[in-house]
């Protein structure tokens, strides 16, 4: 998914929250951004998600299914948290068997059972932001975005959002996190984005080693697999050719 000369703003009038942002997030990535309070951390991540719309810039290649969790999960609502996550299942256009399955296991793993049949207005903060991530998870997602997930939940919990994630990203998903906890040593590898004075600054994180992978592929089909790498971003280290390999040994053996 791909900002493009994004800028945003609340009202005509108002300061720009966001100005000129260009950034983009890779299947498999995943992204943190940080920044001081109401500096549009938030702002960024309902752009991204299409909650919120550009006033000016686009919003491209958004994945298909996008699993949105916001920082505070709307509890005033006249349900139950079964019938909440059935609602929101339908929704999504799951049949009624893959929603209760669906559920059902969202509700184990997140410590809902006991509560599937209280209303979400009943719900202390922190079990309600369970609510607001099972709700995201009931299909699988293609991106996950979380704004603060860390923030109210017990620690069992917390400690499920990094497996969560990974789940996520293994399955060749992004996720895009907020984070002002200092959580961001639960993701090690991810992406750094810093809102600071209206941009957005992309770093990756220092000592993340890269994956050096070998691959071999017949001769015939070496110049085009190489374009192909090369096209696709990725950095070629070294190029191979086994045959001369093989004629350096033979020339080395003793006679």
């Amino acid at each position: 998914m791909r900002l493009s000369g994004v800028w945003f703003r609340y009202a005509r009038r108002d300061p720009w929250v966001l100005s000129d942002v260009s950034v983009k997030i890779e299947p498999g990535e995943i992204v943190v951004v940080q920044g001081h309070n109401g500096a549009g951390k938030s702002t960024l991540l309902q752009l991204a998600a299409g909650v919120l719309h550009p006033v000016k810039g686009r919003v491209t290649d958004r994945p298909h299914w996008v699993g949105w969790v916001p920082e505070h999960f709307p509890a005033e609502q006249p349900f139950t948290v079964d019938r909440y996550l059935r609602a929101m299942a339908a929704v999504a256009g799951l049949p009624e068997t893959e929603a209760s399955s669906a559920v059902q296991i969202w509700s184990h793993r997140l410590g809902l059972v006991q509560f599937r049949q209280t209303r979400l207005a009943e719900l202390s903060k922190g079990t309600a932001q369970k609510v607001g991530l099972a709700q995201a998870l009931l299909v699988a997602p293609d991106l996950l975005i979380l704004d603060e997930p860390w923030e109210g939940l017990d620690a069992a919990t917390r400690d499920q959002v990094p497996e969560i994630v990974n789940e996520v990203v293994h399955r060749g998903g992004s996720v895009f996190v907020s984070d002002h906890r200092g959580e961001t040593a639960r993701l090690p590898g991810a992406t750094q984005w810093t809102v600071e004075e209206a941009t957005v600054t992309a770093q990756t994180p220092e000592g993340v080693a890269p994956w050096i992978i070998e691959i071999e592929v017949p001769a015939a089909d070496g110049p085009a697999t190489l374009s192909k790498l090369k096209a696709d971003g990725h950095d070629v280290v070294r190029v191979k050719d086994q045959r001369a390999a093989r004629h350096a040994a033979e020339a080395e053996e003793p006679a």
